[in-house]
């Protein structure tokens, strides 16, 4: 059986559980308190030495780092995984957007809107924040105007991997209302069989 070290509260994480959940395929979560330090035990470490989650573990031993890796890997062969070489190609185009250009703005502003106080020195970064996550929504917007999902008309990894931050951008101060198509898609992808939401328990 699949093991995933991982947080519930964590987009990244919640990415795995939609797609294995989505997938049906058995699974063991293991919570992974990642806020006091627990990624940063021995005990993980000698698991992942980077010290994040999430975290793949197979049967044999063996492990696998960052959420859009294993996601590709879990979604081979599948459904979720284009055959087309292009479609492939723009899956990884999107999965390499939402962790440079998405990820950095709409999950960090999530994170200070939702789980430091009101009076925390890192709330000065918001307005910027919100600025580069509005940026990266503006083209996720212009994308998906005249599309019902980011690749090939299909729902697939790219649609989780951008949905995970972006379903609660609202946390981190972002005004969804602007992005009609953006909402629309929101709405297919939490439409979609075997959706789960996040922080559902194992």
């Amino acid at each position: 059986m699949l093991t995933v070290y991982g947080n519930r509260t964590s987009g990244n994480c919640y990415k795995l559980q939609l797609l294995l959940d989505q997938l049906d395929r058995p699974y063991t979560w293991v919570d992974v308190d990642s806020a006091n330090g627990e990624t940063q035990t021995e005990a993980f470490l000698a698991r992942n030495p980077n010290g994040k989650v999430p975290l793949l573990e197979l049967d044999d031993g063996r492990r696998l780092a960052e959420s859009n890796a294993i996601a590709c890997f879990l979604a081979e062969g599948t459904w979720m995984w284009p055959s087309d070489a292009w479609e492939r190609a723009q899956t990884l185009q999107w999965l390499f957007f939402e962790q440079y250009s998405h990820e950095p703005y709409v999950a960090v502003a999530r994170f200070i809107g939702r789980f430091l106080p009101a009076d925390h020195a890192r709330r000065a970064d918001l307005p910027r924040l919100v600025a580069g996550g509005n940026k990266a929504l503006a083209v996720m917007e212009s994308h998906l105007a005249g599309r019902s999902f980011f690749v090939g008309e299909r729902y697939g990894v790219a649609d989780i991997a951008l949905y995970a931050y972006t379903h609660c951008a609202g946390e981190g101060g972002l005004d969804l209302s602007g992005y009609p198509a953006v909402t629309a898609w929101l709405d297919r992808v939490a439409a979609q069989p075997g959706h789960t939401s996040m922080h559902q328990n194992a």
